[in-house]
């Protein structure tokens, strides 16, 4: 923990250097008249798995420095399964161990939001916000910019199965799409990344690192664990720290604002031991409620996830490509030279699809792996194989995050309530469906082996479901438990303050009303982006009508 004295004084405090955490840090301290303390639990994430990424898979599979590793209660309709729950800890937050997909999700996921009278939220308010994040290395067009911190690249072609697959899709009749965040989402193609010059551009990487040295108004204080908000008189002045169990407690003071950056689990968990959330949850572990409202740590909603995957007939996925003495080969390679594998994340095709044609827009998501993926890479492959993952994009289950215990270095209790719902059953049951069909097509017969999962006899709806219960997992894109809207039971405004308390906003994907259609790292980021405008008084970004930019386009597809 960085040498700060207890009582420390700044114009923001802001709990968690994640994707938010570290955007609000950058954009808030472009003002040299405003302090910012920025507190976070872990540490600075500087190792090698962490830039390269093709670490990728060792980072989600390993509870430690750099991962909370959870996990969720038992699962009612996953067989009483309890589900591991990656999520990042330290500078860059879960950008610093995420599949480093970019994606903005569906505009219409937005446009929803607007239509529950959360004003300012609609995809035209948001994109200009997305752009401002972000640079392209392709350049700029009606959705794309150039200049912002995020650098996103176009997959290398990488191996000839993420090229097969996309082939394969089209021989399927799902559309073709270069760009899943441009003129249209649904269809199959490559995805972009956050990813520049062979290196992983976290939240960190992009925001915080390159502005420390330069900054004097910014103090970054790692391993300092969140206990507790500190409230006087009804307004949030603080944050209560420490640097693990036994360790001194010490408090940093906010004159402006706190803001609460640690994540749909842990956002929830830190206001309910502040006494801030459902009354009844707060005082059965002895804390003192401040205000009750009961939709904290509800409305938990999270992309479950299952995998398809078949043996593949040429030793060129990443099991052949690591075998021996190749693994620390790779390392050392990127080490040298920042080439070779190591130097991309192996996720380089997808899709977005529907499962019926009436839906208005996709409601599943493909990822492409050149490995065998089961478990989070927690069992080892043993064999060359490819797995397709699909996840549903907007299930109808709700979850919740309680508390364990009033000690905050008690995992918080995660019951996301998977499949709770028969359409997500149905929906997940239609992708294993869907995602047979395309590996069945000819694109990929100079690839495709044996299926071994689920496996070619696991045919019935119920041999189905019974395999989705014994098998899905997350795929990493908790939202909601600290909901933004219109209406008083919501937890926060559309401005992301926390009602009943003055000077404490929650900024993260906790408060998405709902999950949007796809990754969740750069819808985050937008909506730290747009509220440092909202904190520093500036006028927002003018809306851009990204329907006239459609429109236009829809003549030269």
């Amino acid at each position: 923990m960085a040498d700060i004295e207890s009582g420390s004084r700044f114009d923001y405090v802001i709990v968690g250097a994640g994707s938010a955490g570290c955007v609000l840090a950058s954009r808030l301290t472009e003002d040299p008249n405003i302090t910012v303390a920025l507190l976070e639990a872990g540490g600075k994430n500087e190792s090698l798995l962490v830039k390269m990424p093709a670490g990728v898979g060792n980072l989600i599979a390993t509870k430690g420095a750099t991962n909370w590793g959870f996990e969720t209660v038992p699962q009612q309709f996953l067989d009483g399964r309890r589900l591991y729950q990656p999520r990042g800890r330290g500078w860059g937050g879960s950008s610093a161990i995420n599949g480093m997909i970019y994606i903005r999700g569906h505009a219409r996921d937005y446009d929803q939001w607007r239509q529950t009278g959360l004003t300012g939220w609609g995809y035209a308010d948001v994109l200009p916000y997305f752009k401002r994040a972000q640079h392209h290395e392709d350049g700029a067009d009606a959705w794309n910019a150039e200049g912002g911190p995020l650098w996103v690249s176009r997959g290398p072609p990488g191996d000839p199965i993420y090229k097969a697959f996309i082939q394969a899709g089209k021989q399927a009749g799902f559309p073709v799409t270069r760009d899943f965040n441009g003129y249209q989402q649904e269809g199959v193609g490559p995805y972009h990344l956050t990813i520049r010059d062979g290196e992983r551009w976290s939240a960190s990487a992009a925001y915080l690192r390159p502005i420390l040295a330069s900054r004097p108004n910014l103090r970054v204080i790692s391993n300092a664990h969140a206990g507790r908000i500190v409230i006087e008189n009804n307004k949030a002045v603080g944050v209560e720290f420490s640097a693990g169990p036994g360790k001194p407690v010490q408090t940093v003071r906010a004159a402006r604002e706190v803001l609460v950056c640690g994540g749909a689990f842990q956002s929830p968990q830190l206001l309910m031991l502040s006494g801030i959330g459902p009354a009844d949850e707060i005082t059965k572990h002895g804390i003192k409620v401040v205000a009750d409202l009961p939709e904290v740590g509800r409305n938990l909603q999270d992309h479950l996830d299952v995998c398809l995957i078949n043996e593949m007939t040429k030793p060129i996925s990443m099991y052949s490509k690591t075998k021996g003495l190749k693994q620390p080969m790779i390392g050392l390679q990127y080490l040298l030279s920042k080439q070779g594998p190591g130097r991309t994340n192996h996720l380089h095709a997808g899709a977005f699809l529907k499962t019926r044609g009436e839906l208005d827009r996709p409601d599943i998501q493909l990822h492409v792996v050149n490995a065998q993926m089961r478990d989070h890479a927690r069992i080892k492959a043993d064999r060359d194989a490819f797995t397709i993952h699909a996840c549903q994009l907007r299930p109808e289950s709700r979850g919740t995050v309680k508390l364990a215990s009033s000690n905050p270095f008690d995992a918080p209790a995660i019951d996301p309530r998977y499949l709770a719902e028969e359409n997500d059953r149905r929906t997940m049951r239609d992708s294993v469906r869907i995602m047979r069909d395309i590996v069945a097509q000819k694109a990929l017969d100079l690839y495709r082996g044996a299926e071994f999962a689920p496996g070619a006899h696991i045919r019935t709806d119920a041999e189905i479901d019974a395999w989705v219960r014994q098998n899905a997992e997350t795929i990493y894109h908790p939202v909601g438990t600290v909901r933004m809207g219109a209406d008083a039971k919501a937890p926060v405004d559309d401005q992301l303050r926390v009602r009943g308390v003055e000077g404490l906003r929650v900024i993260d994907a906790s408060v998405m009303p709902t999950l949007i259609g796809g990754n969740t790292n750069a819808p985050t980021i937008m909506i730290a982006e747009k509220l440092s405008d909202i904190l520093r008084g500036k006028p927002l970004l003018p809306p851009q009508d990204a329907r006239i930019a459609e429109d236009e386009m829809a003549g030269a597809v």
